[in-house]
């Protein structure tokens, strides 16, 4: 099975200086608080060659927002703290993230979850159990970074 790749960008300004290269992978922050469904998810994000942040609740999810600026959130609505609405809300009230898209990943599969849960402001929806085509798809269209394209 082939994986797709994230290119690897080197920032011009930092060869001018005389500094090493910068890696210019994309930072995904996943959250869930299922611990093997946040070890699949940062494995499938690093096999697309990303960077993967982890968090398990709600209140380390805006904390690592806030220390890290990912490029995307992926984002468990269930989660025991605040929920991930409450995430994607607070998210929205803090200029210093709300510029993060948030795809929520998640286990509400009704019609009305998934208009909800877009409606609060996430940019996309996926429910688990997830198609990693869909995912890869999904963070390509959110990641403004270039990315080669490799097929499964």
């Amino acid at each position: 099975m082939n994986y797709p790749n994230w290119s690897n960008e080197l920032e011009s300004s930092s060869l001018s200086s005389g500094q090493p290269p910068v890696d210019k992978r994309p930072v995904i922050l996943a959250v869930d608080d299922n611990p093997d469904n946040l070890e699949l998810l940062t494995q499938i994000l690093d096999l697309f060659g990303c960077d993967c942040v982890g968090a398990v609740d709600g209140y380390a999810a805006l904390s690592a927002a806030v220390d890290r600026q990912p490029d995307l959130i992926v984002l468990d609505i269930c989660l025991p703290d605040i929920d991930g609405m409450e995430v994607v809300k607070r998210a929205q009230q803090n200029p210093e993230i709300r510029h993060i898209p948030i795809v929520a990943v998640t286990a509400l599969a009704k019609p009305e979850d998934r208009a909800r849960i877009l409606q609060a402001g996430c940019v996309e929806y996926l429910s688990k159990p997830f198609n990693i085509k869909d995912l890869e798809t999904v963070i390509r269209q959110h990641i403004n970074s270039p990315m080669v394209l490799v097929e499964f």
